[in-house]
């Protein structure tokens, strides 16, 4: 009778045993996910409406309907997945609108990328339109290698690649198609 108690008793043990091991085993795969760790955000807003002041005068007005900011993340960024609408204002309170499907501005380039069906329009009339158009905020100079469309009251022109001044006063293109007037 002893050898089946030994027996039952040996049984009884390895059975519990068994379902710790695999109990563990269940609880480590639950313990990897939770460690697992999602590209998500560390800040989320709707409908922005953000100004950009510099000793009390507004440099710039920005409007979009989503953000998301990743400063989590080691090339910090922010993101506007819905577009944004731009007002930069020059020292003498001139304006320069930029509108644009989608945007990215970098933080540690001060970079910003405008992409879909980018719009820029200055007051006085000059305009241009492209796919991607990128932002140097520190030089504040506008720039892209894409197919672009720029428009002023003196006529129109198209080409590829271009970079200019943020109020339009100097304007390099590199391949362009159209008329251009020059004061030169």
């Amino acid at each position: 009778m002893t050898f089946y108690k030994k027996y039952i008793l040996f049984f009884l043990l390895l059975i519990i045993v068994i379902s710790m091991v695999l109990g563990c085993e269940s609880n480590f795969k639950e313990v990897q996910k939770n460690d697992y760790s999602e590209f998500v955000p560390s800040g989320d807003a709707d409908n922005v409406n953000l100004k950009y002041t510099d000793s009390g005068k507004i440099k710039s007005i920005l409007v979009s309907p989503k953000m998301f900011d990743y400063a989590n993340v080691d090339f910090a960024f922010t993101e506007f997945p819905k577009g944004v609408d731009v007002t930069i204002y020059d020292e003498k309170g001139k304006r320069t609108f930029i509108k644009s499907n989608y945007a990215v501005s970098y933080k540690q380039t001060n970079i910003i990328d405008l992409q879909g069906k980018v719009k820029i329009t200055s007051e006085a009339g000059q305009m241009l339109e492209t796919e991607q158009l990128y932002f140097d905020q520190k030089n504040q100079w506008f720039y892209t290698e894409k197919k672009f469309k720029l428009t002023d009251a003196k006529g129109g022109s198209t080409g590829q690649g271009i970079d200019f001044s943020k109020d339009f006063k100097v304007v390099n293109s590199q391949r362009i198609e159209g008329e251009i007037e020059s004061s030169e």
